[in-house]
């Protein structure tokens, strides 16, 4: 087994692994990154299929997103603005489709009222959430102890508004059912992007696009590090550190770490694991990690959600006067949006079933599901979207070393309780992704600001 002494060993080659490199580097550490892919960008991946580039994970930039600019300026990277001109689409609980403008469904006037109450008292506790650190609301706990779903219904009875509400925090973002996760979950989400109102706006949280694909942030700090210091197909089976003592204190200082693989060996002062907490316990510590942390990963699991890509010849729904973005809390596909790429004669879909919807198509073959999920589709944009000439399914729960999307969550009362815990390091070992991330939480800008932060401890010493 070969044998490789540096300074710092980094587990996963995503946005935040790669973005702790690569600030290490620059400081003159020695630095090597281990990925279990044989890819480099962990839950962004840029695919070809059948000669049209889809965007399989991660693909949107909103103007809040400081870090990730920065990021994309510093690697020469342009962006492009999502189509979004003509009328969007809703469906409505009795299948009829409405047309409007704006970011208030056309709904019915008494619910329309509810929602953006609903949106105003949002707002208002966000406001109050530090996105750093959501449990230090004096209310945390409390808010930790019930669900969304249970909070929603404090607030209103009418059924679509909470339905609509509901529909941007659990199926567009944390992917889990409302009743699933709690009100300060949700609140820490909304929280993250500015507002609850950033995350109505699909103009503002859905803004921009990259050319060629968001992957090749990852892409090219990969490149600029090099082979020497980017090892891909390298799952890390074990990690051997001295342990600590009863104080907190470690036990051998001077002992280190060493990082195992099926055919490396790499001895290093610090460790970072910069993949998501579902998948620490993938990996084998000795001695094992102290308690708390074993509490703390327990209560965080992945959503769950299925990317849908539809190619067709031309993008035919502008034709209709329509901006290709849609949504329901009563569709199969809750929502949808035009997706075609920079200069593409083609038009491109993408849809998205989340949680539990999700669970129920998986249970039919693949020809039922994509026959249904075009049949949702359709819906929105006409009969033309069920013959689209490709069809795509980004299933991230099937991936060995996701197993979810988009990012991991607390369960009910897990934030108050272990939050404060998330991203303290253990010894010389530090954890680094979005999942962990207060702003730009769950998206490629948390990860690199926690890539930035970890780098930054580490070199403070």
């Amino acid at each position: 087994m070969e044998r490789i002494e540096t300074d710092v060993v980094v587990i996963g080659a995503g946005a935040a692994g790669l973005t702790a490199a690569t600030k290490l580097v620059a400081a003159g550490k020695r630095v090597v990154v281990l990925e279990a892919r044989d890819r480099v960008g962990g839950r962004l991946w840029t695919g070809d299929f059948d000669g049209h580039m889809l965007e399989i994970g991660g693909q949107w930039v909103s103007p809040d997103q400081d870090a990730l600019i920065e990021t994309l300026d510093e690697l020469g990277l342009e962006t492009y603005e999502r189509y979004r001109e003509g009328k969007n689409i809703y469906i409505a609980e009795n299948g009829e489709r409405r047309l409007f403008e704006g970011d208030i469904f056309p709904v019915p006037a008494k619910t329309e009222g509810e929602i953006v109450g609903l949106i105003e008292k949002l707002d208002a506790l966000v406001a109050e959430i530090d996105p750093e650190q959501p449990w230090a609301h004096p209310r945390a706990k409390e808010l930790d102890e019930v669900s969304f779903a249970e909070w929603l219904g404090t607030q209103t009875d009418d059924e679509e508004a909470k339905l609509n509400i509901g529909m941007f925090i659990a199926g567009a973002m944390l992917t889990k059912p409302a009743h699933a996760f709690s009100a300060l979950q949700a609140l820490l989400m909304a929280a993250s992007a500015g507002s609850f109102s950033n995350l109505v706006d699909a103009d503002f949280i859905l803004d921009k696009r990259v050319v060629g694909g968001l992957q090749q942030v990852p892409l090219r700090l990969a490149e600029r590090l090099g082979d020497d210091v980017v090892k891909l197909n390298q799952p890390v089976r074990t990690i051997r550190w001295s342990g600590l003592a009863e104080d907190g204190s470690l036990l051998d200082p001077s002992a280190g770490v060493t990082v195992v693989t099926d055919s490396l060996e790499v001895a290093a002062e610090r460790v970072v694991l910069a993949l998501a907490p579902v998948l620490y316990s993938r990996i084998s510590y000795e001695p094992p990690l102290p308690r708390r942390q074993h509490q703390l990963h327990q209560h965080l699991s992945m959503g769950f959600v299925i990317k849908v890509h539809a190619v067709y010849e031309t993008p035919f729904w502008r034709e209709q006067g329509l901006s290709g973005t849609a949504f329901s809390p009563y569709e199969l596909s809750h929502e949808a949006y035009d997706n075609t790429n920079h200069g593409d004669p083609h038009g491109t879909l993408v849809g998205f079933v989340s949680d539990e919807e999700a669970d129920g198509v998986f249970a039919l073959s693949a020809e039922e599901r994509k026959e249904k999920i075009l049949e949702s589709l359709s819906h929105y944009y006409g009969e033309q979207a069920k013959n689209p000439i490709v069809y795509y399914e980004s299933d991230w729960g099937s991936e060995e070393w996701t197993r979810g999307a988009y990012a991991a969550s607390f369960d009910m009362g897990g934030l108050a309780r272990y939050g404060a815990d998330l991203r303290e390091p253990v010894g010389p070992i530090s954890f680094a992704c979005s999942d962990m991330a207060g702003k730009g939480y769950q998206h490629v800008d948390g990860a690199i600001r926690m890539g930035r932060l970890v780098a930054s401890q580490i070199l403070e010493g």
